[in-house]
């Protein structure tokens, strides 16, 4: 049995199989990293609107009249679910996919609009294991199948244009960056 021949075949199937799930995992892999650098939910949409409520209120003041006449404002008034007070001079209105954030001294009020980033969402779904069960063993091949691509992938071509040539100063390049983010950030 030719052993380049079988990695060949071994890798084009898997190949095949698991494409799907690289740019699943490709796509809400990136996604994720600039979630955490650029304060961006890779799952949600958010809108903010300012407007203005009339007149300063104090905490005291702030009745089921006052949260209703908001809600008209902002034209939420089907969406209400609670309110608290996050600090004396602030009003917090949940509502169903949002919230309104009022500053009572000046006014101001934030409404929030809070929506499913469609492809994303399914994407981070499947990336973070929420399904579990099936998923799990599905992901987990889908692991198992990365380590024998990548080691079949180096007897894909051979001699000079192969890991003898510029194939093997990648290999090394892709060894040592990994170590020398290691290096740097954790020991």
């Amino acid at each position: 049995m030719n052993w380049r021949k079988s990695s060949r075949w071994l890798h084009r199937r898997m190949g095949y199989l698991f494409f799907g799930m690289a740019i699943i995992y490709g796509v809400s892999g990136i996604a994720l990293n600039h979630h955490i650098t650029r304060h961006w939910n890779p799952s949600l949409v958010e809108r903010t609107e300012t407007l203005n409520v009339p007149g300063q209120v104090n905490r005291e003041d702030v009745s089921e009249d006052y949260i209703r006449e908001i809600l008209e404002i902002t034209g939420e008034t089907a969406n209400y679910k609670q309110y608290f007070f996050p600090s004396d001079n602030t009003l917090l209105i949940y509502l169903n996919k949002g919230h309104i954030t009022v500053d009572l001294e000046s006014g101001e009020c934030k409404l929030v609009k809070i929506r499913n980033r469609r492809v994303f969402l399914e994407m981070n779904f499947l990336h973070y294991n929420k399904p579990k069960q099936l998923w799990t063993y599905f992901s987990d091949l889908f692991g198992l199948s990365l380590v024998l691509l990548s080691v079949t992938g180096l007897y894909m071509v051979k001699g000079k244009h192969g890991i003898k040539g510029p194939g093997g100063i990648l290999l090394a390049i892709g060894i040592i960056v990994p170590l020398i983010f290691l290096i740097i950030y954790l020991w």
